[in-house]
């Protein structure tokens, strides 16, 4: 599998850190302590400075031949790297950059600077990209030892596409499982357009330590609630199945039997998520072994730890940016949410 992870030629190091685990990839630097954001910041070698430069167009003549003057554009500009010279994207002119330092900033505005813990960071393609994790300190606590950490996570680009998106993201130690759930109406993250507005925006974004408490609140009280919900193995197979369902017409073959309508490679994904249920060790834990917590695990668990993604870029964008893993897992919560109350919940309605 490729990671897209990004190699600076004039350093000749990968962007990217990590603390005391190394990646699957093992790029990057490994380090003992939680750094502070300035030293994460060289650690993941994201302290580069983005500039917007002028483009130019070619002018040609009535034959077609170039001609040795050229206009510029007043729509766009290219945005560089300054310490590489790479071009990341072109942008309109009213986008404005939010440096590396920024995103950074966010982190330790949001939280006062005491307790955050940088865990990962990097940048991927030429650097047109962006990612960072940092960990909070307390837990949510299932049961009497599984335990859910607490991260908040960001990403941002210098290509022109996508938003500033800053979320909450909890993960289940024994397993890295992303638990990512909205709650309520409730999003658990924020999105912010690169405007003339969006450092302010991006300084004054406190709200997601607001979502952060509201949803680590509701998601203990919850996953312990299901902790002690059991669910019989074809059960299990019922949910991970609609859970799955990718349209109306696949989900319609399911509730009415159809089996033989259904296609290989979708079955082939079912089976994978419940074969992870039923074997492995994380899911035999007192808090997931036949209970709907466990239930819950086997879909995200199925996403974080068994499915093949084509680089480091793909699994985000498909577990964080509103993709094929997060809105999988959203269906199998909104599933658990109804099987608690008394039956399976119609998830295309």
């Amino acid at each position: 599998m490729a990671h897209n992870i990004n190699f600076n030629e004039r350093t000749q190091q990968h962007s990217f850190f990590s603390v005391k685990e190394k990646a699957w990839h093992s790029l990057g630097q490994i380090i003992d302590q939680y750094p502070t954001s300035a030293e994460a910041l060289q650690f993941a070698g994201l302290d580069f400075e983005v500039v917007k430069e002028d483009l130019y167009t070619t002018s040609f003549n009535s034959d077609g031949q170039a001609m040795d003057f050229s206009k510029r554009v007043k729509t766009h500009y290219a945005t560089i790297r300054k310490d590489t010279g790479d071009v990341l994207g072109v942008v309109g002119k009213d986008y404005e950059i939010v440096q590396n330092v920024e995103a950074f900033s966010f982190f330790d505005s949001i939280v006062g600077g005491d307790g955050i813990q940088y865990e990962t960071a990097g940048a991927l393609g030429k650097g047109e990209r962006i990612f960072i994790t940092a960990k909070l300190p307390e837990y949510i606590k299932v049961g009497k030892e599984d335990l859910i950490e607490q991260y908040l996570f960001l990403t941002t680009s210098h290509d022109g596409f996508g938003s500033i998106t800053a979320a909450f993201t909890p993960i289940r130690v024994v397993c890295q499982n992303t638990l990512n759930a909205a709650l309520k109406n409730h999003s658990n993250c924020i999105k912010i357009r690169h405007t003339v507005n969006a450092k302010d925006r991006l300084e004054q974004a406190h709200k997601l330590m607001g979502i952060t408490n509201t949803l680590s609140t509701q998601l203990e009280c919850i996953f312990n609630r299901w902790s002690k919900v059991q669910i019989t193995d074809p059960e299990v197979k019922k949910l991970i199945r609609q859970a799955m369902c990718p349209n109306k017409e696949v989900y319609n073959n399911l509730t009415a039997g159809k089996d033989d309508e259904l296609s290989t490679a979708f079955k082939n994904i079912c089976d994978s998520a419940f074969s992870y249920a039923m074997s492995n060790e994380t899911q035999m834990m007192e808090t997931t072994r036949g209970t709907l917590f466990g239930a819950y695990n086997s879909v995200t668990g199925y996403f974080q730890n068994v499915r093949k993604y084509k680089d480091d870029e793909s699994k985000l964008k498909s577990l964080f940016y509103g993709g094929i893993a997060q809105q999988r897992t959203q269906k199998a919560f909104d599933l658990c949410m109804g099987f608690e109350n008394g039956q399976f919940a119609d998830v295309f309605n």
